[in-house]
């Protein structure tokens, strides 16, 4: 089993389709494992997303993720990683395939609805980002 981190963004916590996002993934056959709120200060946001820093929207999108809540959350399955990318769909919502995420719920490239780990190297950072491992729960319960 593969995990990943995924993001819901401000902008589909505040449209109120959290739930939508998360329908997307479970009907493609992965476990949430560990999920939970927060509002990332704009410190967070950088310390995060550090990997973008100097970039042309680096700024921008540090701002728009501090912004307000999201939902932050580790899925489990096979090829998690990819898997969870396509189900997503491009980062720009207008080139995004129909039936994906970003298609059916982002506005902009920045406002897209939501974030997923790009590599097992981002995975394994991300995820410890936000979880402990005590918070992360097996998907198979062990003795």
């Amino acid at each position: 089993m593969e995990r990943t981190l995924t993001i819901v963004k401000p902008d589909s916590v505040a449209g109120n389709v959290a739930g939508e996002v998360f329908t997307h993934f479970e009907r493609a056959g992965f476990r949430i494992v560990a999920a939970k709120m927060v509002w990332l200060t704009k410190r967070d946001a950088e310390a995060f997303y550090y990997v973008h820093k100097g970039k042309p929207f680096y700024d921008s999108l540090c701002d728009f993720m501090s912004s307000g809540p999201c939902v932050v959350a580790v899925l489990a399955g096979q090829n998690a990683i990819a898997k969870v990318r396509e189900i997503m769909g491009a980062t720009d919502p207008a080139k995004a395939e129909k039936g994906t995420i970003r298609s059916e719920l982002g506005t902009s490239i920045q406002e897209n609805a939501v974030h997923g780990s790009d590599s097992d190297a981002s995975a394994e950072f991300e995820i410890g980002f936000f979880f402990s491992r005590l918070e992360i729960m097996q998907t198979e319960r062990k003795g």
